[in-house]
């Protein structure tokens, strides 16, 4: 079983980016798709990206379309979220997942890491 490291999170300004990392550990991390969700304060977990395993296909949540960018070095175990043009409704708690099967929902992923904050004031 895959487990996940997150960090990066941070209290920032609108309009300022953050970069999220996620470390895996283990030897097959380059086998598995990646997702990175969230979750706010009374909110359901929902869909931020998701790479692939190769990092050639990647999708994205029609919320953060072009202004975050979902990346992997599989030579690291890393799995990235760069994150530019934040806005306060960004907030929440970030969480990488681990999966075989290039969809969505946070069903199909059975790695999770304990998550990191991100605040972004107005």
């Amino acid at each position: 079983q895959v487990q996940l490291v997150e960090s990066g999170g941070g209290l920032v300004q609108a309009g300022d980016s953050l970069r999220l990392s996620c470390a895996a550990s283990g030897r097959t991390f380059s086998t598995y798709v990646m997702g990175w969700f969230r979750q706010a304060p009374g909110k359901e977990r929902e869909f931020v990206a998701i790479i692939s395993w190769s990092g050639d296909a990647t999708s994205y949540a029609d919320s953060v379309k072009g202004r975050f960018t979902i990346s992997r070095d599989n030579a690291k175990n890393t799995v990235y979220l760069q994150m530019n043009s934040l806005k306060p409704e960004d907030t929440a708690v970030y969480y990488c997942a681990a999966g075989r099967r290039y969809r969505i929902t946070a069903n199909e992923y059975y790695g999770w890491g304990q998550g990191t904050q991100v605040t972004v004031s107005s």
